[in-house]
């Protein structure tokens, strides 16, 4: 079994500093919202915090979320990126060229803006129904570099992706290959005094970088999120960005 203390999202293991973006992706709050403008069509955090909850379903809401690319001139390979065309009844594609990675998110949920985290897309009605993309740089050039799934999974759970006052349980980690790359997929629960989030995470490492995907929806519509969010998760692909000097 792989030590965990050169794990790059471990902040008990490593300085503060060697998670300042990791660390801060605490669901079910939002950090403050970035200074800088957000583009057309994306909704700030404060904005989405401010928005009635409710429990009715989506519903035929026209909310449009527009996948914003991050600028840059890179050199793709097209062969690995090629299902990033390929969207799904209900879900809009997302591929970010420059940190190199796609996924799909369900039709409806806005793009909202909070620091700390590389991309977020969620439901302005309920609000615990989400996406969100974190990735930090490491040194390790392969997942199971870290240790076995459910040592992983158990790891970022109880330090990252749930606050300390909230009981979580992992319910299972498992490990998949994709075009030869390895992915961890974990499902589990966090239960704070008022609600219950049930979530799942994929991830894996690839441009000298490590990735998170977390989506999740409070517990009392897990059977109706289910299906939509396993295929948020497993939809999501890293692919290798060359330099466009390279």
């Amino acid at each position: 079994m792989a030590s965990l203390q050169n794990y790059p999202s471990v902040h008990r293991s490593f300085p503060p500093s060697s998670l300042p973006q990791l660390a801060s992706q605490r669901h079910g709050t939002l950090p403050c919202c970035r200074r800088s403008a957000a583009a057309p069509g994306v909704v700030r955090a404060e904005q989405v915090a401010s928005s009635p909850s409710t429990s009715h379903s989506l519903g035929r809401r026209q909310l449009l979320a527009l996948g914003v690319a991050v600028p840059g001139i890179v050199a793709v390979n097209q062969n690995s990126v090629s299902f990033a065309a390929e969207s799904k009844k209900g879900f809009l594609p997302v591929t970010d060229k420059k940190d190199g990675y796609s996924f799909l998110y369900p039709f409806g949920w806005q793009e909202v803006v909070i620091e700390g985290q590389d991309k977020v897309f969620k439901d302005v009605i309920e609000p615990l129904e989400s996406v969100s993309v974190n990735l930090i740089p490491t040194n390790k050039e392969d997942i199971r570099d870290l240790g076995p799934p459910e040592q992983v999974a158990e790891t970022l759970i109880q330090k990252v992706l749930a606050p300390p006052s909230q009981k979580t349980k992992l319910i299972a980690a498992k490990e998949h290959d994709v075009d030869g790359k390895a992915y961890y997929t974990f499902e589990f629960v966090a239960k704070a005094p008022n609600y219950t989030r049930h979530a799942l995470s994929t991830i894996s490492i690839g441009n000298g970088k490590f990735y998170t995907l977390t989506t999740g929806a409070n517990e009392r519509r897990w059977g109706k999120m289910k299906d939509k969010l396993e295929t948020v998760v497993d939809s999501f692909k890293i692919f290798t960005v060359y330099d466009g000097a390279a």
